[in-house]
C-alpha cells in the first residue's frame, strides 16, 4: 500500500519488514499461515515482493529459497484476487488478470441473487473500496530493478492477461462467472458505461457514511478495507490531508504492534470478545457481582451496547429494538451474534441487576436474527447461497456468512441462560438445523475455531445448558467422538490443516483446545468420568509459574483455508472457564 501510494518514505516500513523477514520458514522459503501450514503462494508472492521493494537483494539466500518455492508451486500468476490487487496496481500484473469488482453492483435491486445485503459484512466492507480501485485501474510504474517477473512461471503472463482454465463440463457456475467476468472486461473497455458515475458515486457514501468515527474505528473496524479505502480514495481525487485519509491512517496505525525493532500488524482489535469470554469464565470459577473485577467488567460491557440501527437491519422483515455488541472498541454497524450471546449470558451468569434491560433486547435480537434454515450467522440474518463462491473475486473463502454449528450453540447456550427449552420454537428449528449439520463421526465443523473440538464443544454445551437429554444417541455420539480423538496423556490438538482435509487432523496438544475438549465431554458424561479428569490434570500439569499457559499456535479462524487468528487471552480464559466448570460438577 505505502509504494502504491509512494509513501514509502515512512520511517516505520524498515522495522515492518524486519519482522516480515522474521516469519519466512527457514527450510523451504516459504510464509505460512500458520504453524506446519503447506506454503502459501500469495503470502509468499507478497512477502517476496515487499522485501524486494524494501531493498533485499534477490541474490540473498533467503529470497532466492522463496523464488524457487514460488516457482515450483505455480508462479505469481496464480496468486488469489486479493493479491492480485496489489501486484497489478504496481504495474507486476495486467489488470486484465485481476477479476473485475464492477461498481454497478451497487444499484442491483434486492431481488437479485447477487445483492450486497447479500454477501458477508466483512466482504461487504471490502468489495465497496475495491470497485472503485477496479474501475480506476491504478498503475505505479516501478525501475525495473524492482520487478518481480522473476517470480513468473510463465513469464509472458508478466504483461499478457491470464485466462482462466474452464471446468471441462458445459456449465457450471464457475465457468458462468468466468465468461461473465470477460464481457464485463469487454464491455468496460466500450466506455459506454452510463450507470458508472451513479455508481461509483452512491459507493462513496457508502464508504464515507459507514466511516463515521463517532460510530466506528474504521470502516468494519478490519485490517483491509483500512488498506483499500485509502487507494480507492485516492483514485478519487482525495488530497492525502483529506480529514477521511487521515482518520483511515490513524485506524490503520492504531493496528501496528511495535516490540522491539520490529512492528506486526494486527488485523482488528477483540475486546469486547475478550472481555465478554475473560467475564463468563471468572464467573464460571466462582466469582460474581460482588468482586469488584467483575462489576468493572459489567459496566463496562454496558456501556458498549450497541444501540446503532446497522447493516443488520436490511434482512430483518419485522421491527426489533437495535442492540447487540460488536468484537472491537467501536463497530456500530456490525454488531455479531456470536458477541452479543457471549455478552449476554456473561452479564447474566455475574449478576448485575443493571444489565437485565440490555440482556432483554440482545435476547430479542438475537432471535429476530435466526435464520430460516434453524441455525445463527455471524452478521445477519442469511440464507446459504453457495453459487456466490464461486464469483472469481470470491476466493477469499468467505464470500457469505451462512448459519455455522459453532455460533448456534452458543445462542443454544445463552438462550438457556434465559429460560429457553426444547419446546420453544426457536430452540426447536436450531435443534432440528444441529442435527442436519452433524458429521457422521459425530463431531461439528467450527467455522470460528479450529475446528471440529471447537464446533463440537459450543454445540454440546449449548445442548446441555438448553435443557436436551444428553443421553440422546446423537449427543452421545458426539461426546464418543471427543473422547476417540483425546491423546495418551489427556490433552487434545487440533491442526488447521483440517480444513485442508475437510476432516480432523490431529495437531499440538493447546491448552484452549484442551479445554473445548473437556467441557464438552463434561455436558456429556459429567466432572466424574476418567477422561475428563485426565484432560484436568494435563491442564493442571502444563500450567507455567505465571499460571498461564504456554501456546504459541493459531487456534482461531478468520477465514477457513485462508485466513487464521491466533487469540492470545485463549490459552488463559478457556482453561479458567474449563477448570471452574470442573469443580462445580464435582459430586
Amino acid at each position: 500500500m505505502k509504494f502504491i501510494l509512494e509513501e514509502e518514505d515512512d520511517p516505520r516500513l524498515e522495522k515492518i519488514a524486519r519482522y516480515l523477514r522474521s516469519q519466512q520458514r527457514p527450510e523451504d522459503g516459504a510464509w505460512v499461515q500458520y504453524a506446519g501450514s503447506k506454503p502459501d503462494l500469495s503470502e509468499t508472492v507478497k512477502a517476496y515482493m515487499a522485501l524486494k521493494l524494501m531493498g533485499d537483494d534477490p541474490g540473498a539466500p533467503h529470497m532466492a529459497k522463496a523464488r524457487r518455492l514460488i516457482l515450483e508451486i505455480g508462479g505469481a500468476e496464480h496468486i488469489n484476487t486479493y493479491s492480485k490487487f496489489y501486484l497489478a496496481a504496481l504495474g507486476q500484473m495486467p489488470w486484465d488478470s485481476v477479476p473485475s469488482v464492477p461498481p454497478e453492483m451497487i444499484l442491483s435491486p434486492r431481488w437479485m441473487f447477487f445483492h450486497i445485503d447479500k454477501v458477508s459484512a466483512w466482504t461487504r466492507t471490502m468489495i465497496m473500496s475495491l470497485s472503485i480501485v477496479s474501475h480506476f485501474r491504478p498503475v505505479r510504474k516501478l525501475p525495473a530493478h524492482q520487478s518481480i517477473k522473476e517470480l513468473y512461471a510463465n513469464p509472458d503472463l508478466f504483461e499478457k492477461p491470464l485466462v482462466n482454465e474452464y471446468d471441462s463440463r458445459w456449465f457450471t457456475w464457475k465457468n458462468f462467472f468466468l465468461t461473465s467476468d470477460r464481457l464485463v472486461k469487454l464491455w468496460e473497455k466500450t466506455r459506454l458505461l452510463p450507470l458508472r458515475k451513479i455508481a461509483l458515486k452512491r459507493i462513496e457514501r457508502w464508504i464515507l457514511e459507514h466511516a463515521d468515527p463517532e460510530l466506528t474505528d474504521g470502516v468494519g473496524a478490519i485490517f483491509p478495507p483500512m488498506v483499500y479505502n485509502q487507494i480507492a480514495f485516492r483514485c478519487l481525487g482525495y488530497a492525502p490531508d483529506a480529514p477521511f485519509l487521515q482518520e483511515t491512517r490513524k485506524q490503520l496505525d492504531r493496528l501496528m504492534i511495535e516490540d522491539g525493532d520490529s512492528i506486526r500488524l494486527q488485523p482488528c482489535f477483540s475486546p469486547i470478545w475478550d472481555t465478554g469470554i475473560a467475564l463468563y469464565s471468572l464467573t464460571e470459577a466462582g466469582l460474581n457481582a460482588s468482586h469488584s473485577a467483575i462489576n468493572k467488567a459489567c459496566e463496562w460491557l454496558i456501556k458498549k451496547e450497541c444501540r446503532h440501527l446497522g447493516d443488520w437491519k436490511a434482512n430483518i422483515p419485522q421491527p426489533v429494538e437495535p442492540t447487540g455488541w460488536y468484537f472491537e472498541f467501536n463497530n456500530s454497524f456490525y454488531p455479531d451474534v456470536d458477541d452479543t450471546a457471549m455478552v449476554a449470558m456473561a452479564l447474566h451468569q455475574a449478576g448485575n441487576g443493571e444489565a437485565m434491560p440490555s440482556i432483554r433486547r440482545a435476547i430479542d435480537w438475537i432471535l429476530a436474527l435466526q435464520n430460516k434454515d434453524g441455525g445463527w450467522a455471524a452478521f445477519d440474518r442469511t440464507q446459504h447461497r453457495p453459487i456466490l463462491e464461486a464469483i472469481p473475486f470470491a476466493d477469499h473463502n468467505a464470500m457469505q456468512d451462512p448459519s455455522c454449528p459453532d455460533i448456534t450453540g452458543r445462542v443454544l447456550e445463552s438462550l438457556g441462560h434465559h429460560g429457553y427449552r426444547p419446546h420453544h420454537d426457536p430452540v426447536q428449528k436450531a435443534l432440528t438445523y444441529l442435527q442436519s449439520q452433524q458429521k457422521s463421526d459425530g463431531c461439528w465443523f467450527g467455522r470460528w475455531g479450529v475446528n471440529y473440538i471447537y464446533g463440537t464443544w459450543e454445540v454440546l454445551c449449548g445442548l446441555k445448558n438448553a435443557g436436551v437429554d444428553m443421553n440422546e444417541s446423537w449427543v452421545q455420539k458426539a461426546g464418543e467422538w471427543l473422547k476417540s480423538i483425546q491423546k495418551p496423556d489427556g490433552s487434545f490438538g487440533e491442526s488447521a490443516d483440517s480444513y485442508e482435509k475437510h476432516a480432523y487432523v490431529e495437531g499440538p496438544s493447546t491448552a484452549s483446545q484442551t479445554a473445548w475438549a473437556v467441557m464438552g465431554m463434561m455436558a456429556v458424561f459429567g466432572s466424574n468420568d476418567p477422561v475428563v479428569e485426565k484432560a484436568i490434570q494435563w491442564l493442571v500439569d502444563t500450567q507455567n509459574d505465571a499460571g498461564k499457559w504456554d501456546e504459541p499456535y493459531h487456534t482461531g479462524s478468520g477465514f477457513p483455508r485462508v485466513f487464521y487468528l491466533r487469540y492470545h487471552l485463549y490459552s488463559l480464559y478457556f482453561p479458567v472457564m474449563a477448570l471452574g466448570r470442573y469443580l462445580r460438577g464435582l459430586d
